[in-house]
């Protein structure tokens, strides 16, 4: 009796098929993430209508933290794009995109290791825009929080980069790696030519 029609063989294919599927489970996941930014969509425009109707009577100021306020949602739906997008395409399954004309750029040849930098520069500047919106309103904050939490949020904020950069070295390495130890193209090439 062959190896491969045994009973343990075919459970284990089975099972190996079953573990591959699993990755299906993800989509729901993603399905939400859409949901959930149209309804971040309406957040925005809920926002930019609050700003228009009051911009006659707002100062300077507070016209800037109202802005800030649509870059920052602006920012954290490039984000769930970019976890919707480039997570479906890495974990569950590709997405032929390839001779499309408004393919993203930052598609290219993205990977698990890529699209985790990616996502943490995202979070950095998220943090960068939050926190800017703390220093341009310091004496409400001061009136609200004490100087201890402005602190906390610098800390935050250069965790976030600490990260990120962290997060790119080792990319970097990785990837230089791997080019280290592939066949050498031109090698290969020069072989065939010489036979």
């Amino acid at each position: 009796m062959s190896n491969e029609n045994t009973p343990i063989k075919r459970f284990e294919s089975f099972f190996e098929g079953f573990i591959f599927w699993s990755r299906w489970v993800q989509a729901p996941l993603y399905t939400g993430l859409i949901i959930a930014s149209f309804f971040y969509l309406y957040k925005f425009f809920q926002e930019l209508m609050y700003m228009v109707k009051y911009t006659t009577i707002w100062n300077e100021t507070k016209m800037m933290l109202s802005i800030l306020g649509l870059v920052d949602i602006s920012m954290v739906m490039n984000l769930v794009v970019m976890v919707t997008i480039g997570g479906y395409s890495i974990f569950t399954s590709r997405i032929d995109v390839d001779m499309h004309d408004d393919k993203p750029l930052w598609l290219e040849g993205l990977d698990a290791g890529q699209l985790k930098i990616k996502l943490a520069t995202s979070l950095a500047s998220i943090s960068g825009v939050y926190l800017l919106k703390t220093f341009i309103d310091y004496r409400n904050e001061v009136q609200k929080t004490s100087p201890e939490g402005i602190v906390i949020e610098i800390v935050i904020h250069m965790v976030f980069i600490v990260s990120a950069l962290l997060l790119s070295q080792t990319e970097k390495i990785t990837h230089s790696y791997h080019a280290s130890h592939a066949p050498n193209a031109s090698e290969h090439n020069d072989d065939e030519s010489g036979h």
